[in-house]
């Protein structure tokens, strides 16, 4: 039969094709049709779904018309060398594939087959590899003894359910190639899952027993799709008390994922201070990354279990933990495996750039400022200069999230070395030197990098085999710019841009330790990570309003002797972290008198005083110091809400482009190399 068949294959296929090329009426379609119904059933093919009257009669063209043909009686099984489809469950494909592309060239520089490569990052890790796999079903047919196999309708079918949200979340629209009624068959066609080998491996995998909880702490290293699932279903088992959020996105687009706690989700409650740690900045430095997530379990089950410091740390408190800020980088990594300690590969983004250096160099701008008589040292904004730079989309993330939430405290959780640096990180040194280079805050950020250091049993052990014990002598701690000086840096920006204080924990000597270490790392910081948690109650906080009791925004709180002002957040509420001591404090806004207070903070204090302000309206508001307290307001045009960084070369005003392409969805950068081959059908009809 087979003999028979490939005999008179030749004179049939070109007769089949002529007409279906050449005649458009039902009456043609039907005859070819037969023709090639006869054929297949001769050879024992399946016949192909996507060859049917009502779909082609109107669009087939001869040249298509042979490849199906050809794909249907005459494919050959090759093996499949497409490195996003290697991990399918079958080793051979044909060509052409179900797309008519009659390479391994051609499929790669596709459309199709990036769309498949990317999914991961675009949609965060959901639905994959999943789709990747049905994409890959398509891409590379199966091919067994020189037939084809299709994949099954209902799988897709399935997937499509239960994905389409993950598109709608991105406005993508539903790619062409995965039509369930066009490229897939019944079940009685004879097709194949094409996710039965991922089943399989997900049923193998190793559960946790029923009885233990969601919360439970695995010592391992979390891909990025692991850390957001189990940040969501932390966040899921203690709803009441928990959120998970993106700020924004890495260039790569994987969403950058914080979870909050606090006694009312999602929202900022009066006089309740903020506070942030950041892990991950640097992506091969990646134990600040594990014990955030290892932080955010163990919350969630102190805090259902009853334990009276967790319970009151949260009830007392809104905490927001970003495990990984570069996690394009954390997978470059990944790939050099546990283990791996080197200083290059994934410590920079996608883009090449060090999120640390990446920040606008205020901290220059604080040294001139410093010979100023009466000039502050806070709420500096940003030049416009630095928008004329490369400017990272995770950098941009930050800076707006620190706009929308008043943060007092934060932590950056790095690797490398074990010591907590201070500001400034950039020397005052005239040729950049590494120097002690002290913010007005000194005393301050002596105290809240004590706090860390000396909760930490190995920071605070005196000996020396501990990272060559560099830091022994200094009691764990060092002002930044006199270990190594560096412009850029987020814990500068932190404190001269907004009201956030912002120390740089080096958690430990390895930057990317095996998991077996990961459980004695995760105690060593726990407690330290906590004591530094409790230290946003330290200082004063209250309220500044008017006579009738309405709260005054922006209002500046001064310290004497300190050249550096916090400001009240959209309820009046501010925090001002101060050692112990007496001080004398002082609130102004502009149309107000200043109001000036005497406080005395008790050295065993551990929560913050109450101290309000209510301010009077003045009869004159003095020019100087109404030019000081809008120095720090947002301008209406700021770059930053404007700027977008996944497109930008050189100065703004320069850059342009077409109001078409700044419509464009923000995915579509993936496909900038593609030119004219753009995949228009991922955009969704308006």
């Amino acid at each position: 039969m087979e003999r028979g068949h490939r005999t008179v294959l030749p004179q049939t296929q070109a007769c089949v094709c002529k007409v279906a090329g050449t005649d458009h009426t039902a009456a043609a379609w039907e005859l070819a049709l037969e023709s090639f119904l006869l054929l297949a059933l001769q050879a024992g093919r399946l016949w192909p779904s996507y060859v049917n009257a009502k779909l082609y009669r109107k669009s087939i063209s001869e040249e298509s018309c042979f490849s199906y043909v050809h794909l249907l009686f005459i494919a050959k099984c090759v093996d499949i060398t497409l490195s996003s489809c290697t991990d399918v469950a079958y080793t051979q494909m044909v060509y052409p594939n179900f797309l008519d592309q009659k390479s391994r060239e051609v499929i790669e520089y596709s459309s199709e087959y990036l769309l498949i490569s990317v999914l991961h990052n675009l949609l965060q890790g959901e639905c994959n590899p999943d789709l990747r796999l049905l994409g890959c079903s398509v891409l590379a047919p199966q091919c067994e003894k020189e037939k084809v196999i299709k994949p099954c309708r209902h799988v897709c079918e399935n997937l499509k359910k239960n994905c389409l949200p993950a598109f709608d979340a991105i406005d993508m629209a539903w790619p062409y190639f995965l039509d369930c009624d066009r490229f897939f068959a019944g079940e009685e066609e004879g097709c194949y899952d094409p996710l039965a080998k991922l089943r399989g491996e997900v049923d193998a995998e190793e559960d946790l027993p029923s009885d233990v909880p969601a919360t439970f702490i695995q010592f391992k290293h979390h891909s990025y799709s692991q850390m957001v699932s189990t940040l969501k279903k932390t966040a899921s088992k203690c709803s009441h008390i928990a959120t998970t959020y993106s700020i924004g996105r890495s260039f790569e687009g994987k969403d950058l994922f914080v979870i909050e706690f606090s006694t009312k989700p999602g929202h900022h409650e009066l006089l309740k201070p903020e506070f942030k740690y950041i892990g991950n900045m640097h992506g091969n430095e990646v134990v600040g990354k594990e014990l955030l997530i290892y932080l955010a379990q163990y919350l969630c089950s102190e805090y259902l279990l009853g334990n009276p410091r967790i319970q009151t740390l949260i009830n007392n408190t809104r905490i927001h933990l970003l495990p990984s800020l570069n996690p394009d980088g954390y997978e470059l990594a990944a790939e050099e495996g546990a283990g791996y300690n080197g200083w290059v590969i994934g410590r920079q983004t996608a883009q090449n750039l060090d999120l640390n250096r990446n920040f606008p160099d205020l901290t220059s701008e604080a040294y001139r400022r410093a010979g100023i008589r009466g000039a502050r040292l806070d709420h500096i904004p940003i030049p416009q200069s630095y928008w004329w730079g490369k400017v990272a989309p995770e950098t941009k993330a930050v800076m707006k999230w620190l706009r929308s939430i008043p943060f007092v405290l934060s932590a950056s959780l790095h690797g490398g070395e074990l010591v907590v640096t201070y500001p400034y990180d950039y020397s005052m040194h005239p040729m950049e030197e590494k120097m002690f280079s002290p913010t007005p805050d000194e005393k301050v950020f002596k105290m809240l990098a004590k706090a860390y250091a000396d909760a930490h049993p190995v920071i605070s052990d005196r000996s020396e085999l501990r990272c060559g014990g560099n830091f022994v002598k200094r009691g764990g701690i060092i002002n930044g710019a006199e270990w190594y000086s560096f412009t850029g840096g987020m814990a500068d920006f932190n404190y001269l841009h907004t009201n956030c204080f912002e120390v740089t924990v080096e958690v430990g000597c390895e930057k990317f330790p095996l998991e077996e270490e990961l459980f004695t790392i995760w105690h060593e910081n726990k407690g330290a990570l906590l004591n530094y948690m409790e230290m946003v109650h330290r200082g004063i906080k209250g309220i500044v309003s008017d006579k009738f009791g309405n709260p005054i925004k922006n209002a500046r709180i001064s310290v004497r002797g300190i050249q550096h002002d916090v400001t009240t957040a959209a309820d009046g509420d501010y925090w001002r972290l101060l050692p112990p001591g007496t001080f004398l404090i002082s609130a102004q806004a502009p149309g107000y008198s200043r109001v000036m207070k005497r406080v005395t903070i008790p050295a065993g204090m551990k929560q913050a005083g109450r101290v309000d302000f209510v301010l009077r309206p003045a009869e004159a508001w003095p020019s100087k110091l109404l030019r000081r307290s809008m120095e720090g307001a947002n301008d209406p045009h700021d770059p930053l809400e404007l700027f977008d960084p996944h497109a930008q070369h050189g100065r703004p005003e320069a850059r342009g482009g077409s109001a078409a392409g700044r419509e464009k969805p923000w995915w579509w950068s993936y496909f900038s190399s593609l030119d004219l081959h753009k995949p228009l059908w991922l955009l969704k009809q308006r």
